[in-house]
């Protein structure tokens, strides 16, 4: 069974969260959610348990149970849903526009969330509108 454990402090390892769970049971896997770019723990996690049973027993022990000063949220992992993550669709955000002296920056449909560009006193209007 995949366990969620969140609230996680970031100094906890996956060495020490495998010892806390292993005290209810055998432990499968442990992995520490980490974001790709700095490689610093986001604070979530996930455990997977041979047994049921002792998962559960998991999941009632340590949720709430404070660990390195963090009270932490343990429960049963959901599965993921498909589709995008998020934000909307990639290929319509981001890009240039405007002159780096003028604020510029954003591009893309506003909709899709672009915008952006234009001059300084223009902030986030899109395109060269002036608002003085």
């Amino acid at each position: 069974m995949k366990i969620f454990v969140g609230n996680l402090s970031r100094r906890v390892t996956q060495d020490a969260l495998q010892q806390l769970f292993e005290t209810f049971g055998q432990v499968d896997s442990v992995e520490i959610i980490k974001d790709k770019f700095s490689g610093e723990a986001k604070g979530f996690g996930f455990v997977e348990m041979a047994s049921k049973d002792e998962a559960q027993a998991a999941m009632a022990g340590l949720n709430g149970r404070d660990v390195d000063g963090k009270a932490l949220t343990v429960n049963e992992a959901r599965p993921r849903t498909s589709g995008p993550r998020g934000g909307g669709e990639r290929r319509f955000g981001g890009g240039g526009g405007g002159e780096r002296r003028f604020g510029g920056g954003g591009g893309g449909e506003r909709r899709f969330g672009g915008g952006g560009g234009g001059e300084r006193r223009g902030g986030d209007r899109g395109g060269n509108r002036r608002s003085w």
